[in-house]
């Protein structure tokens, strides 16, 4: 019989035991659910709701299932409703009478709350660390390629010359804003359901801030109803998650791009790249299709999260049991598919020379032409249309800006001098773009600086 069966004359249908259990990926969460188990039974014995004894062997007992469980000794029952009646089963064989007291003021509705919030905290702080060691990757690749110069392209056409380090700090950008995410979600989750009982908390005279304490939480939840059915935090987690895997998609859109023959920009090492099975001239950058690919999964998965919540009533339906795949599922891709991107991006090798080919071609240093008759007095819409008249040019007799004869810049505009050829070269026009954020090596490497303090003090 389970549990909770004391009102019930029959067994649960087979059929419908398995359908309704939730062991097979809630067993996860053994180490967190003994964790709150443990912090509820000294809050207990604190209050005096059970005695010294019954605490010792709880705790005594609680100890020998995590040894248990993780030595291998104690395996998941698979015909157990969930981890948390798996775990108070266990205990109540070891210790038939005090087993039985361990759920004394508590519901399975703030258990499971409880038990959720602890798995989530833990995951985060796993994938901040991976994504700060992302970063610190990102910089050490930028730091290498101050003064590489790229194309930056708008529409996916060339636009402007940058540095590829430029290009790269860019999306360590967008993995720190991550992980404020994450840092965020953290503070709004890091506070303890338990207490909250089922829905209306207990007539014991329970502490619930001593079971925070213990549980290093920031506080409580202040409204039982929302304690026991709240799952914003598991909605805004998968959010965070999802956004890194676009992050992490854009990435490795531009990798496969990059390490196309097309391009050629990076060469992928051949532990981070595959072959094909008919073609054996190819190497193949499956790692960054598949992190493409996988991003698809972790937002399904937000959406699996936001349409299981928004039809619910308060407080604690069946529904939510639905919460914990998708939210482990996004967790999981997330964990999976960092560190391996990670060493994709370290160990790639880059070629400075394609990338600047292809910067000298596409006039991408048209913006700075007409920079330079702005500079010289000229209104900038003129500039522009004069450099336009001067590429259009450029195009029809075989030209780019840098081999145009200066005589023929002055039949366009008398303002131009011998000193636009210097104005116009790649790597004029990348270095003198010192604006804070911009692409000069100066500029990047005041950047670097500022993303490795703030990776510090994380």
């Amino acid at each position: 019989m389970a549990l909770w069966a004391g009102r019930f004359t029959k067994e649960i249908n087979e059929n419908v035991n398995a359908f309704n259990s939730s062991l097979s990926f809630d067993a996860r969460m053994y180490k967190h659910d003994i964790m709150g188990s443990k912090a509820h039974a000294k809050m207990l014995a604190q209050q005096h709701i059970i005695d010294e004894e019954s605490l010792n062997e709880i705790l005594t007992g609680l100890n020998e299932i995590l040894h248990e469980i993780e030595t291998g000794e104690l395996l998941f029952d698979p015909t157990a409703e969930d981890i948390h009646m798996f775990i108070e089963s266990e205990l109540t064989k070891k210790y038939p009478v005090s087993g039985k007291k361990l759920h004394t003021a508590r519901s399975r509705n703030d258990q499971v709350a409880l038990d959720l919030r602890l798995y989530t905290r833990d995951e985060m702080k796993e994938i901040k660390d991976m994504l700060i060691n992302l970063i610190n990757v990102i910089i050490e690749q930028a730091s290498q390629h101050l003064e590489t110069i790229m194309c930056g392209y708008t529409h996916l056409q060339r636009a402007q010359p940058i540095t590829f380090a430029h290009h790269l700090m860019a999306y360590a950008e967008m993995f720190y804003r991550d992980i404020t995410r994450i840092e965020d979600c953290y503070e709004r989750m890091n506070v303890s359901p338990l207490g909250s009982g089922a829905l209306a908390t207990t007539t014991y005279p329970i502490d619930r801030m001593y079971v925070a304490t213990l549980l290093d939480m920031d506080g409580i939840t202040d409204n039982s109803l929302d304690g026991v059915s709240d799952r914003d935090y598991a909605i805004e987690f998968a959010s965070a998650l999802a956004t890194i895997m676009m992050h992490l998609s854009r990435f490795s859109e531009e990798m496969i791009l990059w390490c196309s023959w097309e391009f050629k920009y990076v060469e992928l090492d051949d532990a981070y790249a595959t072959g094909s099975s008919i073609m054996p001239q190819k190497k193949n950058p499956d790692i960054a299709e598949l992190v493409r690919g996988k991003s698809a999964r972790v937002i399904g998965d937000v959406s699996t999260l936001l349409t299981m919540m928004k039809g619910l009533p308060l407080a604690y339906n069946k529904d939510m049991q639905e919460d914990k795949e998708a939210l482990f599922d996004a967790i999981d891709t997330v964990k999976l598919c960092l560190p391996v991107f990670t060493d994709m991006l370290k160990t790639m090798k880059v070629n400075k020379d394609k990338m600047r080919e292809f910067a000298a071609k596409g006039f991408i240093n048209a913006t700075d032409c007409a920079d330079y008759l702005v500079k010289h007095g000229k209104a900038f819409r003129d500039a522009y249309k004069t450099t336009g008249q001067l590429v259009a040019y450029c195009i029809e007799h075989d030209f780019v800006l840098e081999t145009l004869p200066l005589d023929v810049y002055q039949q366009f505009d008398t303002t131009f001098e011998e000193s636009i050829y210097d104005a116009i070269s790649l790597d004029t026009c990348v270095m003198n773009r010192k604006v804070d954020g911009g692409p000069s090596p100066v500029a990047v490497q005041k950047s670097i600086e500022k993303m490795q303090k703030k990776v510090k003090t994380l």
